[in-house]
């Protein structure tokens, strides 16, 4: 988000995918004084997007009228979703100059060139940033008191938590307690 200027207060923010990395693209939008706007295919998260997260905005995809109150109205967007899923609607969102950052793995990315070109729109794809931005972005949730939502788990379970993961079970993280495992 630092890398593409995601972090300037008062701009918009669209967070594509609320899973492990969506969850905290909410949370830094939020501590960087950005309007968060989650955009989910279904209301299932929106309770949790709003109250939990702080996000400002729940938007479902899937809803015409919705998508069109948005269009030309955010700054950024982070995409998150792994799944595949159309671009153009999304794009659509971005006001002029607006910057998508794609941190999802679909397995293809289609959009028209008419989505990014005519309004000077940057899509760009983003893993990780180096050590440095690393250690930055671990000082600034310390300072800050940010922490992913995470559901400990006892390496027994890891089988079933590989099977609440395919059915999108699970909010936000897993985490395997290694220590209190191997007693």
């Amino acid at each position: 988000m630092i890398r593409y200027n995601m972090n300037q207060p008062g701009k918009s923010l669209g967070v594509i995918g609320l899973g492990g990395l969506g969850h905290m693209a909410v949370k830094f939008g939020k501590a960087f004084g950005l309007s968060v706007t989650v955009l989910s295919t279904s209301t299932s998260k929106k309770e949790e997007a709003l109250s939990l997260l702080g996000a400002d905005n729940f938007v479902v995809t899937s809803d015409q009228e919705q998508m069109k109150g948005l269009s030309k109205s955010l700054d950024f967007i982070i995409d998150t979703a792994s799944g595949d899923h159309p671009f153009d609607p999304y794009l659509s969102l971005l006001k002029s100059a607006g910057v998508y950052a794609l941190v999802g793995f679909p397995s293809e990315i289609k959009f028209s060139p008419a989505s990014l070109s005519p309004g000077m729109k940057t899509f760009a794809g983003s893993v990780t940033g180096g050590t440095k931005m690393i250690q930055e972005m671990i000082g600034f949730c310390a300072a800050r008191k940010i922490y992913p939502q995470i559901e400990v788990i006892p390496i027994q379970y890891a089988n079933e938590a590989l099977e609440r993961l395919v059915k999108k079970d699970v909010k936000y993280r897993f985490v395997i307690d290694i220590e209190n495992s191997l007693k």
